[in-house]
């Protein structure tokens, strides 16, 4: 329908409809101006949703970025001491390069040893039996060992070394020395005692060795207790009460071969004093003083007079078969001190069982334990066995 045929836009009052249209104007004017502005400024605006996207992107990228400028200073790094590698090793090429050619230079021609083959006796194939294997300064040492045997099986005497210090123990001798030159089969014999003798000191259990070294720290601590002004200085008196205080069944006599050792003499008083710390030195080829070595040697005689006591008391024969418990009663008449704990490491020892595995006394699996006398004394040698008390007690007053 048309303006004219509204009847009721007709019949509005003019001025309103001027002043409606006036206003109009101004509002449309006015948003007009707002939509230029908000064109203007936000007409290069994106959505924030791509905005998002686009700021996570970013930060995926400064990420991926920092690990890479990571990678790379960790890759500088390595590159730079490879550097230094290469330089180093350039410079150990040209300095080994540098020595070759002194070398090549300076260097003799390798000596033809199969000439040596003529000169040595037993002829070539022994000459190929002692160099096989060998550089060229085992064939020199070879050479002048085959030189030197041809030099001393020449000589018939030899002059002696004298007594010097400086001069090992076993070759000291004042005088002429007769050249045995002893064959082949002479010098295997000698070398077989040898070996047997070594390893029968092997045998012997470690318990000896840590026992005589308790036995010497012990002396040792008795004689600085008695130096109360700590000295290091001993009379003669005090150490034979020292000694007969720490061994208290060694007989008289063996107490008056220690006192020599120590360096008592007929002459000496007993007001005499001694450094008795230099009777547990060593010399300089570690080798104890006369007094610890005669220590030594009354424990071994001990050791031995113990035992054949123990086997004459037994009466029985190397060879003869003996039972723990004869051991056992015999152990206690020769000597009667013996603790039961010392009695079952000594029968442990002898029968080879474990001491939890000893039957006690007066059982009748006892009698099943049999062994030849001789491994039973072969048996206690190796270890630390001693007498504990005298073989009769002494009654008490």
């Amino acid at each position: 329908m048309s303006l004219a045929q509204s009847p009721g836009i007709w019949g509005e009052d003019p001025v309103k409809l001027t002043l409606a249209l006036k206003m109009t104007r101004q509002d449309l004017a006015r948003t007009q101006m707002e939509l230029n502005t908000m064109k203007a400024n936000f007409g290069d605006v994106v959505p924030r949703r791509d905005f998002e996207m686009q700021e996570k992107t970013n930060k995926d990228l400064q990420e991926q970025l920092e690990s890479l400028r990571d990678d790379y200073e960790e890759v500088r790094k390595e590159h730079e001491i490879l550097l230094q590698l290469h330089m180093s090793t350039l410079k150990e090429r040209d300095q080994f390069h540098s020595e070759l050619q002194e070398i090549q230079r300076t260097s003799t021609p390798r000596p033809d040893w199969t000439k040596c083959k003529d000169v040595v006796a037993g002829g070539p194939d022994r000459w190929h039996m002692l160099a096989k294997g060998k550089n060229s300064d085992q064939l020199v040492d070879v050479l002048l060992e085959e030189i030197g045997e041809g030099l001393l099986r020449e000589k018939d005497f030899f002059p002696g070394l004298g007594y010097e210090e400086s001069i090992p123990s076993f070759l000291r001798f004042d005088g002429v020395v007769e050249n045995k030159k002893p064959s082949k089969k002479d010098v295997v014999n000698l070398l077989k005692d040898a070996w047997k003798e070594r390893l029968a000191e092997e045998q012997r259990s470690e318990s000896v060795y840590i026992k005589q070294k308790e036995t010497v720290t012990q002396l040792l601590k008795e004689m600085t207790n008695v130096d109360s002004q700590n000295e290091g200085l001993l009379t003669m008196e005090q150490l034979s009460t020292v000694l007969k205080s720490t061994f208290p069944i060694k007989k008289e006599e063996k107490i008056q071969e220690l006192m020599e050792a120590g360096g008592w003499h007929p002459n000496s008083s007993n007001a005499d004093f001694l450094n008795y710390h230099s009777l547990f030195m060593e010399d300089e080829e570690g080798h104890s003083m006369p007094f610890v070595q005669k220590l030594w040697e009354q424990y071994m005689d001990e050791k031995d007079e113990y035992l054949q006591e123990l086997k004459q008391e037994l009466g029985l024969e190397l060879h003869d078969e003996v039972t723990l418990p004869k051991v056992r009663e015999t152990l206690m008449i020769i000597d009667p001190c013996l603790d039961k704990q010392t009695l079952n490491s000594y029968l442990s020892q002898a029968f080879q069982l474990p001491v939890t595995e000893l039957p006690e006394d007066s059982e009748e699996k006892e009698e099943d334990i049999v062994i030849q006398l001789q491994t039973v004394l072969e048996r206690l040698q190796i270890v630390d066995i001693r007498r504990r008390g005298p073989r009769e007690q002494e009654p008490t007053s």
